[in-house]
């Protein structure tokens, strides 16, 4: 009996994945991230969630998006929200927790294994409700940073942690290359 290979989908905390590469210095090549996770598996959807600040002229992260909703991923923005701090500061805040909690639950019962990009406690009850409806679940974050960037909770709580450390050399950008974000078709 031959065992089909396992369908995977991939959600990424946009914020939390940049922040866990900057830390561990370094920068994610896109392309090669989708191409590892397709040596995985069958790879069903790569979903990136991301707040955006709306009323911009132009934003430093729209050329990235923009290049990720061409070549195979699905992006999920969200506007930021502006508000005063105890402090009388302006701040903005943007938390994408919720909607990639809603995709994640709903894509459940079509996948055998979800990798969640974050080190994010917050996700802790999705991990759990996910493995209720038997979805193996990878965490994709690290502890090799001081202090890490992963809660210890959610680390434990996954079937599988993928320390990103690891996984640079398969999924980092040659730092000598601009990256570059042109539109390229995908089959």
């Amino acid at each position: 009996m031959s065992s089909a290979p396992e369908k995977i989908a991939l959600f990424i905390d946009g914020a939390n994945l940049y922040a866990t590469a900057r830390t561990l210095g370094f920068d994610i090549d896109y392309r090669r991230l989708l191409q590892e996770f397709e040596s995985r598996g069958t790879l069903l959807r790569a979903f990136y969630y991301i707040a955006v600040i709306e009323d911009q002229e132009y934003s430093s992260i729209r050329p990235l998006i923009d290049w990720l909703d061409y070549n195979g991923y699905t992006v999920v923005t969200k506007a930021t929200k502006e508000f005063v701090d105890a402090y009388g500061r302006r701040k903005m805040k943007g938390n994408i927790d919720i909607e990639l909690t809603v995709g994640a639950m709903e894509l459940a019962e079509h996948v055998d294994q979800i990798a969640i990009f974050s080190g994010d406690g917050n996700f802790r009850p999705l991990v759990d409700a996910l493995r209720r409806r038997g979805v193996r679940i990878i965490v994709v974050s690290t502890i090799a940073s001081q202090p890490p960037m992963i809660a210890d909770e959610l680390r434990r709580q996954a079937d599988v942690f993928i320390d990103l450390a690891e996984l640079r050399s398969k999924v980092s950008r040659d730092p000598s290359k601009r990256p570059s974000y042109s539109r390229v078709n995908v089959a």
